[in-house]
């Protein structure tokens, strides 16, 4: 295990927890040093933790700690399909999506949870480019969606 998978593991993310698999790639390298991760959804194990529209349903501050949930389960993909996150160079770019009421506008608070997880692992490996938007709905009325472009050392 490298220094990002142990940071990860204490801030309270074991890496060998596992999000249900369905037909998609967790990850697709292309170029070489591109990788493509897949969105995900905040699911702790086997159970979706945070499900609803933001800030009615599921307050800011839940949302973004499913938001950081989120990166968690993202980082465990890329580990798995990797072997180790000490095969990214660096986080390139998050995209991640609030399922938001019609007048929520601080889609970007939520998605800080998702970007301050990345910092806490990678250090300035973590620094991304970020877009956060908001959604009339996300799979199985998920709260947030995460997903990222990162680069393989060379």
């Amino acid at each position: 295990m490298n220094d990002r998978e142990q940071r990860l593991i204490d801030l309270g993310y074991p890496i060998e927890r596992s999000t249900p698999e369905g037909v998609l790639v967790d990850a697709v390298v292309v170029m070489g040093s591109i990788v493509y991760a897949s969105g995900q959804v905040p699911f702790d194990g086997d159970v979706l933790v945070s499900k609803g529209k933001v800030p009615s349903q599921v307050d800011v501050a839940e949302a973004g700690r499913a938001a950081a949930l989120c990166a968690a389960n993202v980082l465990r993909a890329v580990s798995k399909s990797l072997g180790s996150l000490d095969a990214v160079e660096r986080v390139a770019r998050i995209t991640g999506y609030v399922n938001s009421d019609p007048d929520f506008t601080e889609q970007h608070v939520v998605i800080n949870g998702a970007s301050q997880l990345v910092l806490d692992v990678f250090g300035q490996a973590g620094r991304h480019a970020r877009t956060a938007l908001g959604m009339a709905q996300l799979p199985l009325g998920a709260s947030v969606e995460v997903e990222m472009i990162l680069q393989l050392k060379s």
